[in-house]
C-alpha cells in the first residue's frame, strides 16, 4: 500500500515483546500495586528473562512514563490538527482529549494507574518532568495558530491553564474513585478555565 510504512520483521517482534512487557506490567501495577509488583512478576506475565526486560525498560517506573509519554507526544500535533477556526480553549480540550480518552477506554484499570501516578512520589515526579515538555509544545503551537510572537507569556499562561484543568480532572476522578465520568470532569474544568484562555488568546 502506497504510503504505509512496513517495520521489518525483527523490529515487529521487537515492538511485540515491548508491547507484551507494558501491558502485564500495567495490569499488575494496576490490581495490586507498584510497590508490589516485583519485575520478577512482569517477566513471568509474559515468559521472558529479567534480562529481555533491561533491553526494552531501564525500572518499572519507565513502563508507566513511557505510557503517558506516549500520549503526552502527540499533544502538539493533535493541537495544529484542529479545526483552523476554533476558539482556543474548545481546540486545546480537543488536543487533551487523547488523554481522557485514552483512560476512558479502560477506566478500571486506567484509574488504578492513574491513582498510582499521582500518589506515588517517584512517578509523580517522572510525570512532572514530561508535562513540562508539553507545556512549551502547546505554547509553541498556539503561538503558530493564533499568531502571537513566540515567548509571548500569554501563550505559556493559557498552555498551563490547559494542563492544571487535565491535572484537576484527573485528580478529581481519583479521589472521588471514580464517581464521575473523566470526560465530564475534563469538560467541567475547561468550561471553568475556558473564557480566561479565549481571553488571552483568542
Amino acid at each position: 500500500m502506497i504510503g504505509v510504512e512496513i517495520l521489518p520483521l525483527s523490529e515487529r517482534k521487537r515492538q511485540l515483546v515491548r508491547d507484551e512487557l507494558a501491558e502485564a506490567a500495567m495490569k499488575l501495577f494496576a490490581f495490586q500495586g507498584f510497590d508490589e509488583t516485583t519485575i520478577d512478576q512482569i517477566t513471568e506475565a509474559v515468559g521472558v528473562s529479567r534480562r529481555t526486560f533491561f533491553r526494552y525498560y531501564r525500572s518499572k517506573e519507565d513502563v508507566i512514563v513511557e505510557f503517558i509519554g506516549s500520549l503526552g507526544s502527540a499533544l502538539r500535533a493533535t493541537l495544529a490538527a484542529r479545526p483552523a477556526g476554533e476558539p482556543p480553549s474548545v481546540a486545546l480540550r480537543g488536543a487533551i482529549g487523547l488523554f481522557v480518552d485514552k483512560y476512558d477506554e479502560e477506566q478500571e484499570k486506567s484509574l488504578r494507574i492513574a491513582r498510582l501516578t499521582v500518589r506515588t512520589p517517584a512517578l509523580l515526579g517522572r510525570y512532572l518532568e514530561r508535562r513540562a515538555r508539553w507545556h512549551d509544545d502547546l505554547a509553541a503551537e498556539l503561538g503558530a495558530r493564533y499568531g502571537h510572537e513566540a515567548g509571548d507569556i500569554r501563550l505559556r499562561l493559557a498552555a498551563g491553564l490547559a494542563l492544571e484543568a487535565l491535572d484537576a480532572a484527573v485528580i478529581t476522578w481519583v479521589d472521588r474513585d471514580g464517581e464521575r465520568p473523566l470526560p465530564e470532569l475534563a469538560d467541567e474544568a475547561f468550561g471553568l478555565v475556558g473564557p480566561t484562555i479565549d481571553g488571552m488568546i483568542g
